[in-house]
């Protein structure tokens, strides 16, 4: 089992930065592939970037594709979201998740999920 506990949103400028971290716990960490979810106000849930269990692959929605940055460090169980360019589309509440397999595109496929940490981008 994985718990997982984002943190470093906040409010910024457009065309900002933040950087997301996702701390977990548990010894089975590198086992798990990683992904960020967002849920802009009044909308669904949506695939934001994952990466594999050794951070070698690593996947984007095309929305932040060359702005945003997923890493990994399994000796330190934490993932992190680096979001450059930030816009005003970006605002939403930024999920960290753990997945055991599958399309990870898909949050069906992730199985643990932090409580979020909001993002705000100001035009």
């Amino acid at each position: 089992q994985v718990q997982l506990v984002e943190s470093g949103g906040g409010l910024v400028q457009a065309g900002g930065s933040l950087r997301l971290s996702c701390a977990a716990s548990g010894r089975t960490f590198s086992s798990y592939a990683m992904g960020w979810f967002r849920q802009p106000p009044g909308k669904e849930r949506e695939f934001v970037a994952a990466l594999s269990l050794s951070g070698s692959v690593t996947f984007y929605a095309d929305s932040v594709k060359g702005r945003f940055t997923i890493a990994r460090d399994n000796g330190k169980n934490m993932v992190w979201l680096q979001m450059n360019s930030l816009k005003p589309e970006d605002t939403a509440n930024y999920y960290c998740a753990a997945s055991q397999g599958g399309n990870l595109y898909s949050d069906y496929y992730y199985h643990y999920w932090g409580q979020g940490t909001q993002v705000t981008v100001s035009s």
